[in-house]
């Protein structure tokens, strides 16, 4: 069997006497999409920070391809191929598409360390036709994309860096049914990359149409884990809601 790209086992947080998450464990396997659900409140950005090495976790363990791990901060979960995608994007507005890509890890070249942005713009643009992500080219500026052109170059971004799971966090909260659409597309085509990926979405048709498993918290507690396709929105609203435990 396949090993689990991401194993969370107990994980526990606790910020002062609050108690943020409670017991959780799931597994994320190569290739798989699952789905974090929940109200407001429920645990899922304290979650995704954990993950993400924003937080680290009271206590419970993180495992990457079978190997216990633990991250100082993000720097650390990105050089151990976890991106994050959030609701802001953290793009440069005023920036070209190209240098949004590199952002902060920037190619250089000759003794002088210039930068190469030739071969930025060159790679830029080749993932970008290779996921289908519509935009003029690698040259245009950030801030003249539309909302879903925009999400495109943060996911774009997010998969050229990460080697093994890419958290996406509402990644079409801001976005029209079209562009909702295109982007969907997008995260589907990064299966064939065989990234696991975790994503939050209020949206629980979205949910639906992208996920293999869903996973539901409830006020920091994980009530559980249903495949997507041997489950339906009544019961996954249920355990939400607390009508079901």
């Amino acid at each position: 069997m396949t090993n689990a790209t991401l194993a969370l086992k107990g994980i526990h947080k606790v910020f002062g006497g609050v108690v943020a998450i409670e017991n959780f464990s799931l597994d994320l396997y190569p290739g798989e999409i699952v789905a974090l659900v929940g109200d407001n409140g429920a645990g899922k950005s304290t979650l995704i920070k954990i993950v993400s090495g924003v937080h680290r976790p009271t206590s419970g363990s993180i495992r990457l391809d079978g190997r216990e791990t633990s991250f100082a901060d993000a720097s650390g979960a990105r050089e151990a191929g976890i991106e994050v995608v959030y609701q802001d994007l953290a793009l440069a507005d005023q920036q070209p598409v190209y240098m949004n890509m590199f952002l902060g890890r920037e190619l250089t070249k000759g003794p002088l360390g210039l930068l190469d942005k030739r071969k930025m713009m060159e790679d830029t643009q080749t993932l970008v036709d290779e996921l289908d992500v519509r935009i003029p080219s690698a040259r245009a500026t950030i801030r003249d994309l539309s909302g879903g052109q925009r999400q495109g170059i943060a996911i774009a971004r997010a998969t050229h860096w990460a080697s093994k799971l890419i958290l996406l966090d509402e990644p079409t909260a801001a976005l029209g049914v079209a562009e909702t659409a295109r982007v969907e597309e997008l995260v589907l085509s990064l299966r064939a990359r065989n990234i696991a990926i975790l994503i939050v979405s209020h949206s629980l048709d979205q949910v639906f149409r992208l996920s293999d498993r869903v996973c539901v918290l409830r006020r920091g507690q994980q009530i559980g884990v249903r495949e997507t396709a041997k489950t339906d929105k009544n019961e996954i609203i249920a355990m939400i809601t607390g009508l079901q435990t």
